[in-house]
């Protein structure tokens, strides 16, 4: 079933890009985004086979963390679903689509400070309470907690990089900020988690978890900070001769 579903929706993906690559009003959908969006899915289909064993496992735990709350939402943010979604469905629904981003809960929601809040924010509160003990007591918690961190991950990455269309931007300036704060609750959660340990985790188990939360969180940092300045930099290059330089204007 996992596999059947992670399949078809890289067949749906690629169909609609190949299907809308064929209109002559709008551009060929690029090749790279087919490969973000596949290998966002291959993340999600390892992280959903591993989350078992992070049960009794806490560095399999950290890796499903890492697959699922930063990979698999920076992966599929790069193959602009939202601007894919837009392109294939007819002018009345695009426009419904359009409307249902521009609502005031739905911009609070995917603003740069309350993303970063709600995703580094409930990774504290998973860590730091006794909510890490009771998700692997109630299996519907677990659920929740795991769909939890990778919407908010996705929502965070999102609003930190501006691929997808988005109604009202903060500036480059805001968003570095709110990443550098983000990045270093991570960093110190998980040196608290090193050094602390969790309950119900054994010591040595919990070291390692935390020093590849550390590091493994680094590296998808990096490559989310690579994108961001890409960004930056060809916005400030191309912004007097006004050439679209962020995100996707098909």
């Amino acid at each position: 079933m996992v596999i059947f579903s992670a399949v078809s929706a890289v067949i749906v993906y690629t169909w609609i890009g190949i299907r809308t690559s064929q209109k002559k009003r709008l551009r060929k959908w690029p090749y790279n985004r087919y490969g973000c969006w596949a290998l966002g899915v291959v993340s999600m289909f390892l992280a959903f086979t591993l989350q078992m064993h992070g049960h009794s496992d806490f560095t399999m735990h950290m890796v499903v963390h890492l697959l699922l709350g930063m990979l698999a939402p920076l992966l599929f943010v790069l193959a602009a679903p939202v601007t894919l979604l837009l392109r294939f469905l007819p002018v009345t629904l695009a426009r419904i689509a359009t409307k249902f981003f521009k609502l005031r809960p739905v911009q609070f929601l995917t603003h740069p400070v309350v993303a970063a809040i709600v995703n580094f924010g409930g990774l504290w509160i998973l860590y730091r309470t006794s909510l890490f003990e009771w998700m692997h007591m109630s299996t519907p918690l677990s659920i929740l907690i795991h769909i939890h961190v990778f919407v908010a991950g996705f929502v965070f990455t999102s609003a930190m990089l501006y691929i997808d269309p988005v109604p009202h931007r903060s500036s480059f300036q805001l968003r570095a900020m709110v990443m550098v704060f983000g990045f270093t609750v991570h960093a110190v959660l998980a040196k608290l988690i090193y050094a602390e340990s969790l309950s119900g985790v054994a010591a040595a188990d919990a070291r390692k978890g935390a020093i590849l939360m550390y590091y493994g969180g680094d590296i998808v940092d990096a490559l989310l900070i690579s994108v961001f300045c890409l960004f930056w930099y060809r916005n400030s290059v191309f912004s007097k001769e006004k050439i679209p330089s962020e995100g996707v204007r098909e």
